[in-house]
């Protein structure tokens, strides 16, 4: 079956989903993004990141609310990623084509392994009829490949927000701002 070029992107405001917005526009796909507000610390910074890069390249944006009583920290947060893929096919019932994410290699964390990719299209694939599936462009990717994609491809990573914490100002301490850092100290370094 040959899905349609439709994508929902599942996007945080970070450079990971916003090169993955950038990577199926590209390719002339019909982008959506798709931010899920289930009580993250960087709610806020996120929010307003995904609304720049979502006015950046003129796509349409959706957002849902979700009410929890846990106070979600920095680091892995269990089901994050289940729960984000199964949250825009519920808000999308009647959506064919792909649902990004832009989980990359380098983190131990199962939702970003390409045997959580596998078991989840499982669960996707019997839930829509085969009309819906995940791809994960950059699943085989480092962080720093990606990074390198948004700089040799025009990728607005200004516009973007990484940091776990949600301060106007990265923290400098969590997993995001760690990983942006490295980065941000290789690009000095080859300049």
């Amino acid at each position: 079956m040959i899905l349609k070029k439709n994508v929902v992107v599942l996007a945080s405001g970070g450079i990971d989903s916003t090169a993955c917005i950038h990577y199926y526009l590209s390719l002339d796909f019909k982008v959506k993004a798709f931010f899920v507000n289930y009580g993250q610390k960087s709610l806020n910074m996120e929010y307003r990141s995904v609304q720049r890069v979502a006015s950046h390249y003129k796509i349409e944006l959706e957002s849902v609310n979700c009410k929890f009583q846990n106070n979600f920290s920095s680091g892995e947060v269990i089901g994050r990623n289940g729960f984000l893929i199964l949250s825009a096919i519920l808000a999308n019932p009647c959506f064919k084509g792909l649902i990004s994410l832009g989980i990359h290699s380098g983190t131990s964390y199962y939702d970003c392994t390409p045997a959580f990719v596998s078991d989840i299209n499982k669960i996707i694939e019997s839930y829509t009829n085969g009309q819906v599936k995940l791809d994960t462009p950059f699943l085989s990717w480092e962080k720093s490949m990606i990074y390198d994609y948004c700089k040799n491809e025009g990728v607005p990573v200004n516009l973007t927000y990484s940091c776990e914490n949600g301060g106007d100002e990265p923290c400098g301490e969590c997993l995001s701002c760690l990983d942006r850092g490295a980065l941000d100290v290789s690009q000095k370094n080859e300049n």
